[in-house]
């Protein structure tokens, strides 16, 4: 008697879900954070990453929560560097303080 079962409908794709998600997790700020020359990857790279997951029709509850978490946290990216650049052109039209 065989004891393999057949694998449910979709379980391939989630898993390659799971494993996409899992290194988008790891790799992301990494690449976000890049180095002197800024970022290795753009935040928009990434958003459209999950944006294709989420594309793809197969995602499940905790996956969705997954690609959420990382959407804020692309969202949080975005925001704190347009505040840098924000905060950087505002002392450059401010030009040199003289006492």
């Amino acid at each position: 008697m065989d004891s393999m079962r057949p694998l449910p409908a979709g379980h391939m794709m989630s898993t390659l879900i799971d494993q996409d998600i899992a290194h988008i997790r790891r790799v992301m700020p990494l690449s976000l954070a890049g180095d002197f020359g800024g970022p290795i990857l753009p935040a928009n790279y990434w958003r459209q990453r999950l944006h294709r997951l989420l594309d793809t029709g197969h995602v499940n509850k905790g996956q969705l929560c997954e690609i959420d978490s990382l959407l804020l946290i692309l969202d949080l990216h975005e925001l704190n560097v347009a505040s840098a650049s924000a905060a950087l052109a505002k002392q450059a039209n401010a030009g040199p303080q003289h006492s």
